[in-house]
């Protein structure tokens, strides 16, 4: 450890003075551990290039900073047909990419297209799959997308097979945002490294392993964004060592948050915990039940466990950054049922419930678990907890695609810690967590319904709710939701545990809303609403 923390820190020291934040105006300074993958808007899907995506591109939708409020972007305005089929949305006029082109509609149908495209291999091409004409284009049958289509210069006319009420998120979401067709034709497969977008930031330097600097795009159509003049963006900068250089005045943002070693001795300490940042995140943690493996296919099986796991106590584990969770849905969640209060904690109940099913002397099983602190330790209350109840655990502490791949293959993982791995919404949508993870449609090799689940009476029940399109709709349709969301919970193919809070850390010269630094949406920083006074 000591050889590791010694590597990095030479890392750092190795950077230019001009990198490192000295007060004043200087650039704002983020830093992270692990290093940036790609910047291609397409590709990249993790939480840690989510945001840096964000300010390099943009969409036709987006969201106030530091809220779920869905607003027009690169688009000006839009409308919906009747039939909640056909969307049509007017550029605004005069937007540049950082290459210095305007932004036209071809821009957009092919920037969805190259999404859409196989050999693009994009993992958001999925969110798209129910414009009219994808599955033909995908299977090489048709050399466009017939569902998009561009009127004129700054329109275009998007068709759906089925009204989907979701749909204006994923047009916000970072694989539809807009790329220049030359600079990827320029780039080939290293765009995602000489990303070229019309965001509030350009890229000025690139030097992997060591640091991403972003620099104000000067003709951004938002005039008053980007706040801050320079993102520097560190890499390779284990945690605690951040802390370290926060507490010296070089760091500016805990990418990674506060180290959990350090988690109390910072909220102890009278001028650091005045610099901590907090906010709910839309976020479930929760362990999967393989419903195709005996006994877990008997429902009883399945809800003796979720009387069983002592959710307070995980909680505490992770020095309170969460509350038990009940459902599906975190709280901040349309749709979110505030009413329903799910299995409460009783072994007792949970053994009855075993014995009813035939198990009264328990069952052996396996539990699969994230190895990065705290999943093993989190891994190993809940093994604790069902042992109360007779059910005999063997841990598996893993690599993350270790955890991954186990739960995407049919049959081969009973139970599945999802920490590391919980699921954080794409978008501010209560469809997000049922169709990507827990639908019928989701189900198969590879797929993240790790517990193999599918009912087809929940299934019809969101595709209703999706229907919903209208503004003054979506009060019956939280409700649509809320009742198919209390269907699943009561077939219990999940045990929600909790919903994480994000705790990190922003220097005393940043300016700024709260909000910003813990946004739902700009996982994990608004960077364009970064200030430095």
């Amino acid at each position: 450890m000591r050889r590791l923390i010694g590597m990095l820190l030479a890392v750092v020291l190795l950077l230019p003075a001009a990198a490192l934040s000295q007060g004043g105006k200087g650039p704002v300074v983020v830093a992270f551990k692990d290093d940036i993958s790609t910047l291609d808007p397409a590709i990249g899907y993790d939480w840690q290039n989510w945001s840096i995506i964000k300010s390099l591109f943009d969409g036709l939708m987006d969201y106030e900073p530091g809220t779920t409020n869905l607003v027009p972007h690169l688009a000006e305005s839009y409308t919906i047909s009747s039939d909640g089929r056909t969307y049509t949305f007017k550029l605004r006029k005069g937007v540049k990419f950082t290459n210095g082109r305007e932004v036209v509609a071809a821009d957009v149908k092919y920037s969805l297209e190259r999404t859409l495209n196989p050999k693009t291999q994009s993992p958001g091409a999925g969110f798209f799959g129910g414009i009219r004409g994808v599955k033909a284009f995908q299977d090489g049958k048709a050399t466009e997308v017939t569902g998009i289509k561009v009127p004129d210069p700054l329109t275009v006319q998007i068709t759906l097979d089925e009204a989907n009420a979701a749909f204006l998120h994923t047009m916000a979401i970072n694989f539809s945002h807009v790329v220049p067709k030359e600079e990827v034709a320029k780039a080939g497969a290293d765009f995602g490294h000489k990303p070229v977008g019309t965001g509030a930031f350009r890229l000025k330097e690139w030097v992997l392993g060591q640091r991403v600097v972003l620099e104000r795009n000067p003709d951004y159509f938002l005039k008053d964004r980007p706040r801050a003049a320079e993102i520097v963006i560190q890499v390779g900068v284990e945690p605690s060592v951040a802390l370290l250089r926060f507490q010296r005045g070089e760091v500016d943002i805990l990418g990674d948050g506060i180290p959990p070693a350090r988690f109390v001795q910072v909220l102890q300490d009278p001028t650091l915990k005045t610099l901590v940042v907090t906010g709910e995140q839309l976020h479930t943690g929760y362990v999967t039940i393989n419903t195709l493996v005996k006994p877990f296919t008997d429902v009883r099986v399945r809800r003796a466990l979720n009387m069983a796991i002592d959710k307070a106590k995980i909680v505490r584990i992770i020095n309170n950054r969460a509350t038990p969770a009940s459902q599906v849905l975190p709280p901040r969640m349309p749709g979110y049922d505030r009413a329903y209060k799910g299995y409460a904690y009783d072994p007792a109940a949970a053994r009855k419930l075993l014995a009813e099913a035939g198990y009264r002397n328990g069952f052996s099983t396996v539990l699969y678990a994230n190895n990065t602190d705290p999943n093993p330790r989190i891994a190993q209350a809940i093994q604790a907890d069902l042992r109360k109840i007779g059910v005999r655990v063997e841990l598996k502490t893993l690599a993350q695609s270790t955890v991954i791949e186990a739960g995407g293959t049919k049959g081969k993982a009973p139970l599945i810690w999802s920490g590391g791995m919980a699921w954080i919404a794409d978008y501010p949508d209560p469809n997000n967590f049922y169709w990507p993870i827990l639908s019928c449609s989701a189900r198969g090799p590879g797929s993240w319904n790790w517990p193999w689940y599918c009912n087809q009476k929940a299934e019809k029940m969101a595709q209703a709710a999706d229907a919903l399109v209208r503004p003054e709709q979506a009060a019956a349709r939280a409700e649509r939701y809320q009742a198919m969301y209390r269907l699943v919970m009561a077939d219990a193919p999940w045990v929600p545990v909790f919903n994480e809070r994000r705790y990190t850390m922003r220097s005393a010269r940043l300016s700024g809303p709260v909000a910003i630094f813990v946004d739902p949406i700009h996982i994990p920083v608004h960077y364009d609403e970064v200030g430095v006074k």
